[in-house]
């Protein structure tokens, strides 16, 4: 006789299941939890099961001036919203701050140049790279941080994840810090821009430092397409293998 396995879910049901469900996700008939069949549970944040699946559909809604994504399960069923505010009136200022320091750059550089009588010329690639510069400094060290926040569903009546911006502006590298509500760091987030001109990957950082997974875009191709025509209208899909820096796949 084949025994069957045995799945306790937290709510206290008990339940058998047929060996060939072994490794696969079912649904708690009474509190609806998810559970994992003959492995034990899975570290996830904050204990949370919405995270314990092996397939997200991430959508984003555009015509939206907040980024905005709807998070599903395989299958379609809601699971996760996600919001990311934009700031626009605050940007605007940040950029019209720029605008104005950088012009304040280039008339007292002017008034330098002419009060020293220095070679026209030579100010000028000076003031070319000025002015630029400082509107690029001002206008990002303004830009307010776009934090992340995952909320259970759209009424955003309950938080499950924080993703703090790390940085106001970066050259090379950006940081995501990903937090509980109870502002448990569980991980860091990290890209490189280099990397992601030809292929987007985020490595995932363990709040001590190594990292222990990355989220690599799928195909080459698509991703190599996606940089010159962008998402034509959603035609030209992302899709990011989730890996261990062995090469195990996770999801």
């Amino acid at each position: 006789m084949i025994r069957g396995i045995v799945v306790a879910c937290a709510c206290g049901e008990v339940y058998e299941l047929r060996p060939e469900y072994a490794g696969r996700l079912v649904e708690c008939a009474v509190c609806s939890r998810h559970l994992r069949v003959g492995s034990p549970p899975r570290v996830s944040a904050g204990g949370e099961p919405a995270f314990d699946r092996d397939a997200f559909l991430l959508r984003e809604r555009i015509l939206t001036i907040t980024s905005k994504y709807e998070v599903q399960a395989a299958d379609g069923a809601p699971i996760l919203y996600v919001e990311r505010p934009t700031y626009l009136f605050r940007t605007i200022l940040a950029f019209l701050a720029g605008t104005v320091a950088a012009s304040l750059t280039l008339v007292w550089m002017t008034l330098v140049v002419r009060w020293l009588r220095l070679d026209l010329g030579g100010a000028l690639i000076i003031l070319a790279g000025l002015a630029p510069a400082t509107f690029l400094v001002v206008s990002m060290s303004l830009r307010p941080l776009r934090h992340v926040t995952i909320y259970r569903n759209e009424s955003r009546g309950e938080i499950l994840l924080r993703v703090r911006q790390d940085q106001r502006w970066a050259v090379l590298t950006r940081t995501y810090t990903v937090m509980t509500v109870a502002n448990e760091t569980l991980a860091r987030l990290r890209k490189r821009y280099v990397h992601n001109i030809i292929r987007k990957r985020w490595y995932v950082e363990a709040p001590t430092g190594p990292v222990v997974a990355l989220a690599i875009e799928e195909s080459i191709v698509l991703s190599l397409l996606r940089r010159v025509l962008g998402s034509l209208f959603g035609l030209l899909r992302t899709n990011f293998v989730l890996v261990r820096p062995d090469g195990t796949v996770l999801g």
